[in-house]
Parts: structure tokens; sequence; C-alpha cells
């Protein structure tokens, strides 16, 4: 299989990481609406994420003379390794559903600023305490940074929606949606890494598993879960109407189902990305780095999808502010690894 040992490499491949954790979303916008409900939606992006994990695993998890190849991994590996795996996506599934749900309610530009936040902020902890690299205090500043981001984000939400009427219900739904979908996400890349054991993927554990099975078992959880958390927001969603399996088979275009599909490949590659990174920049480094997703988000929904645009005055320097935390918070992680 091949490795990553470069930490140039691997920051790179966060970088990547960020692009694609903070852009899938994109495609959720292009196609959800009245025609096409997000639950719908989300059938496509789970199956996009699956194929892209096998991709995965028969290409570069089967390629070359290091360690494991893919199949070889999968006939070796001990049930609760399969398990670790399997449950970081039912656990990351449940929180990107709600993620999902925080952005049909508050939009781009709060709902990943404050769940996928919170969920760096979590999985930076929950990943450094096992596997201690880099620099705690510079790390742990650039953290900080973010948290304070998150803060100036939920402000500069409040002070869009105090610019119209009707929406205070909206305020507190989306921020405590984005905030469940945060405290979920910040736990499912440890399970990931527990079902692999060691952040050097050139001595693999016997009964373990590689990165990529691990990310392979991982997607199949997701897209399996689906089957139970998407079911239940069809037929009793928490914004929206009710929505039925006929209409995915009836109201849904080519375009449509191939925007999905492609939701789910881009967030795969990211994931990936992270996961293959882990062994040249720690998990806590390539966690973190990979949800500076948030700040490309944020940049999407303000800059292209004018998510602001009725903001009243001074919501601009909250927003200028949020960035500049999220643009050094993330260079202080990437330089905590030899700081």
């Amino acid at each position: 299989m091949v490795i990553i040992t470069s930490y140039v490499l691997a920051v790179i491949m966060c970088v990547i990481t960020m692009m694609c954790w903070g852009s899938w979303a994109n495609t959720q916008k292009l196609v959800s609406g009245k025609s096409w409900p997000f639950q719908l939606f989300y059938w496509d992006y789970s199956i996009g994420v699956f194929v892209m994990a096998m991709i995965f695993a028969l290409t570069m998890g089967s390629m070359g003379d290091a360690s494991r190849p893919f199949f070889a991994d999968m006939g070796q590996a001990a049930g609760g390794a399969i398990f670790s795996a399997f449950i970081g996506g039912v656990i990351f599934n449940l929180s990107n559903i709600l993620l999902v749900i925080a952005i049909e309610i508050a939009g781009l530009a709060v709902a990943f600023p404050i769940g996928v936040g919170l969920a760096l902020v979590i999985g930076v902890v929950a990943n450094y305490i096992p596997d201690p690299v880099g620099n705690p205090f510079v790390l742990f500043l650039g953290v900080a940074l973010v948290v304070l981001a998150i803060i100036l984000s939920a402000i500069a939400y409040k002070k869009l929606q105090s610019n119209q009427t009707g929406k205070s219900s909206n305020v507190v739904k989306g921020v405590v949606v984005s905030l469940l979908a945060g405290i979920l996400m910040g736990t499912f890349f440890r399970f990931v890494m527990a079902s692999i054991g060691t952040s050097d993927y050139t001595k693999l554990i016997p009964g373990n598993l590689s990165p990529y099975s691990a990310i392979a078992i991982f997607s199949f959880g997701l897209m399996i879960s689906s089957l139970l958390w998407n079911t239940i927001n069809m037929y009793k969603p928490i914004t929206g109407v009710p929505c039925t399996y006929k209409e995915y088979f009836t109201k849904g275009s080519p375009y449509i189902h191939f925007v999905g599909l492609l939701g789910g490949v881009i967030w795969c590659i990211g994931n990936s990305f992270s996961i293959l990174a882990s062994n040249a920049a720690g998990p806590s480094i390539s966690y973190g780095l990979g949800q500076g997703a948030t700040l490309i988000a944020a940049i999407w929904g303000v800059f292209i999808w004018k998510e602001f645009k009725n903001a009243p005055k001074g919501t601009g320097k909250i927003l200028g502010m949020m960035f500049a935390g999220y643009v050094i918070g993330l260079i202080l992680i990437i330089v905590s690894r030899y700081a």
C-alpha cells in the first residue's frame, strides 16, 4: 500500500482535506430545495463516500510492497478493529446529517464554523491525548483561536437574524443543531484511528486495520447507518417537509444524482487524505488542519452564496476577525509539529 512519510506532503494532503471538507456541501446547495429535499440528496452522498473509499482501497491500498495490501489486511483483521471503524462511520453519519440540517437552517457561513469548528476542538484534544505529536502550547493556542472564531461566527449570525423578522426560532435551532453535530463529529476520528492502532503505518499491528481498510469499513458504516438516521430524518424531519423513498426514484434526474454522488466523492477524498497524512503529521495535527474546512465553508457562504448580504452595519468587521482567527489558528496548528 502507499504510505505517506513526508511531513510537507502530509500538510499538502491536509490542505486538500480542508478544501474538500469545506466545499462538498456546495453540492447540497446546488440541488437541495422543495423539489429535492436534502434527505434524498444524502442517499447519493452516502453512496459516493463508499464508492470512493473502495477505489482508494483497491488502488493505493493494494499497490506496492509496503505493509499489508487491502484484501490481505481484511483477512487478518480482528472483530474489535472492524467494529471500531464501523462505529466511527455510524457516529460521523449522525453528526453529518445534523450538520446538513444545520446548513438548511442557518447556511454554510454559520453551520460549518460552529459545528465543524467545535469538532476541531474536540477532535484535536481526543487525538492528542493518546498520540501527543506536536508542541502542546502552540497546538492548543491555535485551537483557542479557532474557538474565538466560532464565537465570532455565532455573533455575526445573531446580528444577521436581528435584521429579519420571524427568525428568532431559527437562531436557536440553527446554533443548537450545529453544536450537536460538532460534539459528535469531534469523536468519530478517534474511533477510526483506534481501529488502526498506530500512526506509524510502516509498522501495522496484527489484527488491526490498515488505513485503507479502516477508511473502507468506516465508509460502509456511514452508508449502512443511513438506513436508520436518514430514514428517520425523511419521515420525521427536524426542518422541512417529510419525503419518501418513492420520491428518490421518481423525482431525481441523472444530474441531481450525479451531484449528490460527487458530494460524497469530494468528502471521502478529504477524509482519506486526512487519515493517510496522520502517518507523517500525527493524528491531532492532521485532523485539526483538515477541519480548517470551517474557513473554506465560511468563504463559500460569505463571498459566493452571499449569506450575509443583508447583515447590519458592523457585521463585516466581525466576519473579518473570524477569518483572521481561523487563518492564524490553522497556521499555529501546522507549525506546532516542529515548534
